[in-house]
Protein backbone atom coordinates (compact mmCIF):
# COMPACT_ATOMS: atom_id res chain seq x y z
CA UNK A 1 0.00 0.00 0.00
CA UNK A 2 2.76 2.29 0.85
CA UNK A 3 4.66 1.65 -2.65
CA UNK A 4 1.41 2.20 -4.30
CA UNK A 5 0.80 5.99 -2.95
CA UNK A 6 4.18 6.73 -3.74
CA UNK A 7 3.93 5.57 -6.79
CA UNK A 8 1.32 8.28 -7.39
CA UNK A 9 2.66 10.59 -4.75
CA UNK A 10 6.21 11.69 -5.66
CA UNK A 11 7.01 13.92 -3.46
CA UNK A 12 6.78 10.84 -0.15
CA UNK A 13 10.00 9.67 -2.31
CA UNK A 14 12.08 12.42 -2.51
CA UNK A 15 10.67 14.19 0.31
CA UNK A 16 12.41 11.67 3.04
CA UNK A 17 15.83 12.92 1.39
CA UNK A 18 15.26 16.70 1.43
CA UNK A 19 17.84 18.84 3.94
CA UNK A 20 18.65 21.88 4.61
CA UNK A 21 21.27 22.33 1.91
CA UNK A 22 18.62 21.30 -1.04
CA UNK A 23 16.07 23.71 0.46
CA UNK A 24 19.34 26.75 0.21
CA UNK A 25 19.67 25.05 -3.67
CA UNK A 26 15.93 25.14 -4.36
CA UNK A 27 15.80 28.73 -3.00
CA UNK A 28 17.91 30.36 -5.22
CA UNK A 29 16.90 28.48 -8.46
CA UNK A 30 13.16 29.89 -7.48
CA UNK A 31 14.75 32.96 -7.40
CA UNK A 32 16.27 32.80 -10.61
CA UNK A 33 13.01 31.35 -12.35
CA UNK A 34 10.46 33.57 -10.47
CA UNK A 35 12.06 36.82 -12.22
CA UNK A 36 11.39 35.17 -15.74
CA UNK A 37 8.21 33.74 -14.70
CA UNK A 38 6.48 37.41 -13.56
CA UNK A 39 6.60 39.34 -16.62
CA UNK A 40 6.37 36.19 -18.55
CA UNK A 41 2.63 35.14 -17.20
CA UNK A 42 1.29 38.67 -17.64
CA UNK A 43 2.25 38.85 -21.22
CA UNK A 44 0.95 34.79 -21.30
CA UNK A 45 -2.63 35.80 -20.32
CA UNK A 46 -2.60 38.90 -22.32
CA UNK A 47 -2.14 36.69 -25.09
CA UNK A 48 -4.61 34.25 -24.05
CA UNK A 49 -7.07 37.08 -23.75
CA UNK A 50 -7.48 36.98 -19.79
CA UNK A 51 -6.71 39.78 -17.22
CA UNK A 52 -3.08 39.70 -16.51
CA UNK A 53 -3.70 38.28 -13.24
CA UNK A 54 -4.91 35.27 -14.67
CA UNK A 55 -1.31 34.51 -15.74
CA UNK A 56 0.14 34.89 -12.12
CA UNK A 57 -2.59 32.99 -10.58
CA UNK A 58 -1.88 30.23 -12.91
CA UNK A 59 1.22 29.74 -11.55
CA UNK A 60 0.93 29.49 -8.09
CA UNK A 61 -1.63 26.26 -7.75
CA UNK A 62 -0.41 24.56 -11.10
CA UNK A 63 3.06 24.60 -9.77
CA UNK A 64 2.48 23.27 -6.67
CA UNK A 65 0.45 20.34 -7.15
CA UNK A 66 2.70 19.65 -10.31
CA UNK A 67 5.51 19.29 -6.97
CA UNK A 68 3.34 16.83 -5.67
CA UNK A 69 2.72 14.73 -8.99
CA UNK A 70 5.28 15.32 -11.33
CA UNK A 71 8.83 12.75 -11.40
CA UNK A 72 10.86 15.94 -13.79
CA UNK A 73 13.22 18.01 -10.96
CA UNK A 74 13.16 20.90 -13.70
CA UNK A 75 10.27 20.93 -15.69
CA UNK A 76 8.82 24.51 -14.56
CA UNK A 77 4.52 24.06 -15.23
CA UNK A 78 2.83 27.46 -15.78
CA UNK A 79 1.38 29.51 -18.60
CA UNK A 80 3.22 28.83 -22.29
CA UNK A 81 3.09 30.71 -25.16
CA UNK A 82 1.08 27.49 -27.38
CA UNK A 83 -1.35 27.08 -25.02
CA UNK A 84 -2.03 30.40 -24.54
CA UNK A 85 -3.00 30.88 -28.17
CA UNK A 86 -5.23 27.96 -28.20
CA UNK A 87 -7.03 29.14 -25.52
CA UNK A 88 -7.40 32.57 -27.01
CA UNK A 89 -8.54 31.00 -29.94
CA UNK A 90 -10.58 28.32 -28.39
CA UNK A 91 -12.40 30.54 -25.53
CA UNK A 92 -12.87 32.91 -28.22
CA UNK A 93 -15.41 30.86 -30.18
CA UNK A 94 -17.56 30.20 -27.20
CA UNK A 95 -17.38 33.68 -25.19
CA UNK A 96 -16.62 37.89 -26.00
CA UNK A 97 -13.20 38.45 -24.61
CA UNK A 98 -13.29 40.90 -21.55
CA UNK A 99 -16.50 39.30 -20.25
CA UNK A 100 -17.07 37.19 -17.08
CA UNK A 101 -18.31 34.09 -19.69
CA UNK A 102 -15.21 34.10 -21.11
CA UNK A 103 -13.23 33.77 -17.80
CA UNK A 104 -15.69 31.02 -16.89
CA UNK A 105 -14.72 28.63 -20.25
CA UNK A 106 -11.37 29.25 -19.73
CA UNK A 107 -11.67 27.85 -16.26
CA UNK A 108 -13.74 25.05 -17.95
CA UNK A 109 -11.15 24.41 -20.56
CA UNK A 110 -8.07 23.68 -17.92
CA UNK A 111 -10.83 21.74 -15.91
CA UNK A 112 -11.54 19.99 -19.30
CA UNK A 113 -7.91 19.44 -19.82
CA UNK A 114 -7.01 18.29 -16.17
CA UNK A 115 -9.92 15.71 -16.33
CA UNK A 116 -8.81 14.69 -19.93
CA UNK A 117 -4.95 14.46 -18.69
CA UNK A 118 -5.84 12.67 -15.42
CA UNK A 119 -8.03 10.10 -16.84
CA UNK A 120 -4.86 9.02 -19.60
CA UNK A 121 -2.19 9.07 -16.48
CA UNK A 122 -4.57 6.64 -14.45
CA UNK A 123 -5.38 4.38 -17.45
CA UNK A 124 -1.27 4.49 -18.06
CA UNK A 125 -1.51 5.61 -21.45
CA UNK A 126 1.42 7.35 -21.22
CA UNK A 127 3.15 5.49 -24.15
CA UNK A 128 0.65 7.34 -26.72
CA UNK A 129 3.17 10.06 -26.70
CA UNK A 130 5.80 7.69 -28.51
CA UNK A 131 3.49 7.24 -31.53
CA UNK A 132 2.87 11.29 -31.91
CA UNK A 133 5.16 12.82 -34.88
CA UNK A 134 7.54 15.08 -33.61
CA UNK A 135 8.13 16.96 -36.68
CA UNK A 136 4.20 17.78 -36.85
CA UNK A 137 3.99 18.82 -33.17
CA UNK A 138 7.27 20.88 -34.32
CA UNK A 139 5.68 22.26 -37.10
CA UNK A 140 2.56 23.44 -35.16
CA UNK A 141 4.69 24.97 -32.51
CA UNK A 142 6.25 27.11 -35.40
CA UNK A 143 3.80 28.41 -36.60
CA UNK A 144 2.18 29.44 -33.67
CA UNK A 145 5.15 31.48 -32.79
CA UNK A 146 4.62 33.24 -36.38
CA UNK A 147 0.94 33.67 -34.95
CA UNK A 148 1.72 35.32 -31.66
CA UNK A 149 4.33 37.49 -33.07
CA UNK A 150 2.01 38.98 -35.87
CA UNK A 151 -1.28 39.11 -33.40
CA UNK A 152 1.73 41.24 -30.82
CA UNK A 153 2.51 43.82 -33.57
CA UNK A 154 -0.47 45.52 -33.22
CA UNK A 155 0.42 46.59 -29.31
CA UNK A 156 3.36 47.53 -30.31
CA UNK A 157 2.65 49.50 -33.18
CA UNK A 158 -0.50 51.10 -30.79
CA UNK A 159 -3.28 50.29 -33.13
CA UNK A 160 -6.61 48.37 -32.79
CA UNK A 161 -6.32 45.45 -35.14
CA UNK A 162 -8.37 41.42 -35.09
CA UNK A 163 -8.21 38.85 -36.99
CA UNK A 164 -7.83 34.69 -36.36
CA UNK A 165 -5.63 33.80 -39.35
CA UNK A 166 -2.17 35.19 -40.24
CA UNK A 167 -3.47 36.59 -43.36
CA UNK A 168 -6.08 38.52 -41.48
CA UNK A 169 -4.35 39.84 -39.01
CA UNK A 170 -1.85 41.20 -41.74
CA UNK A 171 -4.35 42.73 -43.58
CA UNK A 172 -5.62 44.32 -40.28
CA UNK A 173 -2.28 45.92 -39.59
CA UNK A 174 -1.82 47.34 -43.05
CA UNK A 175 -5.36 48.40 -43.07
CA UNK A 176 -4.53 50.70 -39.57
CA UNK A 177 -0.81 51.92 -39.80
CA UNK A 178 -2.44 55.30 -40.35
CA UNK A 179 -3.39 55.08 -36.65
CA UNK A 180 0.14 54.50 -35.46
CA UNK A 181 1.31 55.88 -31.85
CA UNK A 182 4.99 57.06 -32.41
CA UNK A 183 5.15 57.08 -28.39
CA UNK A 184 4.16 53.30 -28.06
CA UNK A 185 6.67 52.56 -31.25
CA UNK A 186 8.93 54.19 -29.75
CA UNK A 187 8.96 52.24 -26.31
CA UNK A 188 8.07 48.75 -27.72
CA UNK A 189 10.97 48.86 -30.26
CA UNK A 190 13.25 49.57 -28.03
CA UNK A 191 12.37 47.58 -25.22
CA UNK A 192 12.30 44.49 -27.36
CA UNK A 193 15.82 45.36 -28.78
CA UNK A 194 16.63 46.02 -25.08
CA UNK A 195 15.42 42.20 -24.58
CA UNK A 196 16.99 40.75 -27.51
CA UNK A 197 20.21 42.06 -26.18
CA UNK A 198 20.10 41.43 -22.66
CA UNK A 199 19.57 37.47 -23.84
CA UNK A 200 23.06 37.54 -25.76
CA UNK A 201 25.29 40.18 -24.89
CA UNK A 202 24.95 41.65 -21.26
CA UNK A 203 26.23 37.90 -20.00
CA UNK A 204 29.00 37.94 -21.48
CA UNK A 205 29.38 42.23 -20.46
CA UNK A 206 28.87 41.44 -16.74
CA UNK A 207 31.36 38.59 -16.83
CA UNK A 208 34.26 40.83 -18.61
CA UNK A 209 33.07 43.37 -15.75
CA UNK A 210 34.37 40.64 -13.20
CA UNK A 211 30.86 39.60 -11.87
CA UNK A 212 30.72 35.79 -10.77
CA UNK A 213 28.72 33.43 -12.91
CA UNK A 214 26.02 32.76 -10.87
CA UNK A 215 25.34 37.31 -10.09
CA UNK A 216 25.81 37.59 -14.46
CA UNK A 217 22.82 34.45 -14.65
CA UNK A 218 20.54 36.11 -12.29
CA UNK A 219 20.72 40.10 -13.61
CA UNK A 220 20.51 38.04 -16.98
CA UNK A 221 17.18 36.76 -16.23
CA UNK A 222 16.38 39.81 -14.32
CA UNK A 223 16.22 41.30 -18.45
CA UNK A 224 12.63 41.41 -18.84
CA UNK A 225 11.53 42.30 -15.08
CA UNK A 226 13.80 45.59 -15.79
CA UNK A 227 11.97 46.41 -18.78
CA UNK A 228 8.34 46.20 -17.57
CA UNK A 229 10.08 48.53 -14.38
CA UNK A 230 11.41 50.90 -16.24
CA UNK A 231 8.68 51.50 -19.49
CA UNK A 232 6.19 51.46 -16.41
CA UNK A 233 8.14 54.41 -14.80
CA UNK A 234 8.25 56.14 -17.59
CA UNK A 235 4.48 55.73 -18.46
CA UNK A 236 3.78 56.76 -14.83
CA UNK A 237 6.16 60.38 -14.88
CA UNK A 238 5.74 61.37 -17.95
CA UNK A 239 2.36 60.96 -18.38
CA UNK A 240 2.03 58.63 -21.28
CA UNK A 241 -1.03 57.55 -21.12
CA UNK A 242 -2.68 60.78 -21.76
CA UNK A 243 -1.00 60.77 -25.25
CA UNK A 244 -2.23 57.08 -26.03
CA UNK A 245 0.05 54.72 -25.14
CA UNK A 246 -2.34 51.92 -23.78
CA UNK A 247 -1.27 50.08 -20.37
CA UNK A 248 -2.31 47.56 -18.71
CA UNK A 249 -3.53 48.98 -15.94
CA UNK A 250 -4.42 47.47 -11.93
CA UNK A 251 -3.15 44.39 -11.26
CA UNK A 252 -5.49 42.88 -8.22
CA UNK A 253 -2.55 42.20 -5.49
CA UNK A 254 -4.39 39.16 -3.42
CA UNK A 255 -3.76 35.49 -3.71
CA UNK A 256 -5.56 33.36 -5.68
CA UNK A 257 -9.34 33.16 -5.51
CA UNK A 258 -11.20 30.37 -5.39
CA UNK A 259 -12.99 29.68 -8.71
CA UNK A 260 -15.33 26.95 -10.64
CA UNK A 261 -15.24 26.25 -14.09
CA UNK A 262 -18.45 26.20 -15.99
CA UNK A 263 -20.44 23.02 -15.83
CA UNK A 264 -23.16 23.79 -18.66
CA UNK A 265 -23.54 21.36 -21.29
CA UNK A 266 -23.15 23.51 -24.60
CA UNK A 267 -20.21 24.94 -22.73
CA UNK A 268 -18.33 21.76 -21.85
CA UNK A 269 -19.66 20.39 -25.91
CA UNK A 270 -17.70 23.41 -27.58
CA UNK A 271 -14.90 22.93 -25.26
CA UNK A 272 -14.30 19.04 -25.02
CA UNK A 273 -12.57 18.92 -28.82
CA UNK A 274 -10.00 21.87 -27.96
CA UNK A 275 -9.27 20.68 -24.66
CA UNK A 276 -8.30 17.16 -25.98
CA UNK A 277 -5.80 19.27 -28.48
CA UNK A 278 -4.33 21.33 -25.62
CA UNK A 279 -3.82 18.17 -23.20
CA UNK A 280 -1.95 16.48 -26.14
CA UNK A 281 -0.19 19.43 -27.57
CA UNK A 282 0.95 20.72 -24.02
CA UNK A 283 1.88 16.76 -23.18
CA UNK A 284 4.19 16.32 -25.72
CA UNK A 285 6.14 19.39 -25.35
CA UNK A 286 6.12 18.77 -21.62
CA UNK A 287 7.39 15.38 -21.93
CA UNK A 288 9.80 15.90 -24.39
CA UNK A 289 11.56 19.11 -22.33
CA UNK A 290 11.15 16.62 -19.18
CA UNK A 291 12.97 13.66 -20.50
CA UNK A 292 15.53 15.82 -22.42
CA UNK A 293 16.58 17.61 -19.12
CA UNK A 294 16.23 14.58 -17.56
CA UNK A 295 18.62 12.54 -19.53
CA UNK A 296 21.14 15.29 -18.88
CA UNK A 297 21.30 14.87 -15.33
CA UNK A 298 20.48 10.55 -15.70
CA UNK A 299 17.53 10.49 -14.11
CA UNK A 300 14.63 9.42 -14.78
CA UNK A 301 10.91 10.69 -16.33
CA UNK A 302 7.87 8.73 -15.93
CA UNK A 303 5.26 9.89 -18.35
CA UNK A 304 2.50 8.21 -16.77
CA UNK A 305 3.09 9.89 -14.08
CA UNK A 306 3.90 12.75 -15.61
CA UNK A 307 0.29 13.11 -17.35
CA UNK A 308 -1.31 12.90 -13.77
CA UNK A 309 0.87 15.83 -12.60
CA UNK A 310 0.01 17.78 -15.30
CA UNK A 311 -3.78 17.07 -14.50
CA UNK A 312 -3.58 18.13 -11.83
CA UNK A 313 -2.20 21.51 -12.29
CA UNK A 314 -4.60 22.20 -14.90
CA UNK A 315 -7.54 21.16 -12.35
CA UNK A 316 -5.52 23.56 -10.30
CA UNK A 317 -5.39 26.17 -12.35
CA UNK A 318 -9.28 25.88 -13.10
CA UNK A 319 -10.76 26.37 -9.31
CA UNK A 320 -7.98 28.94 -8.75
CA UNK A 321 -8.92 31.87 -11.85
CA UNK A 322 -6.01 30.33 -14.18
CA UNK A 323 -6.41 28.83 -17.53
CA UNK A 324 -4.49 25.35 -19.13
CA UNK A 325 -0.69 25.46 -18.19
CA UNK A 326 1.78 22.75 -19.51
CA UNK A 327 5.59 22.50 -19.21
CA UNK A 328 7.57 25.56 -20.36
CA UNK A 329 10.71 25.17 -22.49
CA UNK A 330 12.10 28.38 -21.72
CA UNK A 331 11.88 28.37 -17.70
CA UNK A 332 12.12 24.79 -17.71
CA UNK A 333 16.09 25.05 -19.36
CA UNK A 334 17.21 28.00 -16.79
CA UNK A 335 15.99 25.99 -13.69
CA UNK A 336 18.06 22.76 -15.05
CA UNK A 337 20.86 25.00 -15.29
CA UNK A 338 20.63 26.35 -11.74
CA UNK A 339 21.63 24.36 -8.44
CA UNK A 340 17.70 22.95 -8.16
CA UNK A 341 17.53 19.57 -5.79
CA UNK A 342 13.84 18.44 -5.53
CA UNK A 343 11.10 19.51 -6.76
CA UNK A 344 10.60 21.14 -3.79
CA UNK A 345 11.73 24.41 -5.77
CA UNK A 346 8.85 24.52 -7.58
CA UNK A 347 7.02 25.29 -4.05
CA UNK A 348 9.13 28.07 -3.36
CA UNK A 349 8.81 29.42 -6.54
CA UNK A 350 4.89 29.88 -5.75
CA UNK A 351 5.90 31.92 -2.78
CA UNK A 352 7.24 35.20 -4.75
CA UNK A 353 4.26 35.76 -7.09
CA UNK A 354 1.70 34.77 -4.30
CA UNK A 355 3.43 36.83 -1.35
CA UNK A 356 2.06 39.95 -1.90
CA UNK A 357 -0.11 41.72 0.15
CA UNK A 358 -3.87 42.51 -1.14
CA UNK A 359 -3.62 45.98 -1.01
CA UNK A 360 -4.41 46.83 -4.38
CA UNK A 361 -6.78 49.61 -3.99
CA UNK A 362 -4.01 51.62 -2.23
CA UNK A 363 -1.08 51.05 -4.74
CA UNK A 364 -1.87 50.77 -8.58
CA UNK A 365 0.16 48.96 -11.03
CA UNK A 366 0.52 50.49 -14.36
CA UNK A 367 2.20 48.03 -16.56
CA UNK A 368 2.76 48.81 -20.01
CA UNK A 369 0.83 46.74 -22.46
CA UNK A 370 2.48 45.49 -25.47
Amino acid sequence: MKLRFARYLPVLTWGRQYDRSALTNDLVAAVIVTIMLIPQSLAYALLAGLPPEAGIYASIAPILLYAVFGTSRALAVGPVAVVSLLTASAVGQVAEQGTAGYAVAALTLAGLSGGFLLLLGVFRLGFLANFLSHPVIAGFITASGILIATSQLKHILGIEAGGHTLIEMVGALLSHLGQINPITVVIGVTATAFLFWVRKGLKPLLRRMGAGPLLADIVTKAGPVAAVVVTTLAVWVLDLEGRGVSIVGEVPQALPPLTLPGFAPDLIRQLAIPAILISIIGFVESISVAQTLAAKKRQRIDPNQELIGLGAANLGAAFTGGYPVTGGFARSVVLSQTPVERPCVTFRQAEFPSGVPDSSADRPAPLLKF
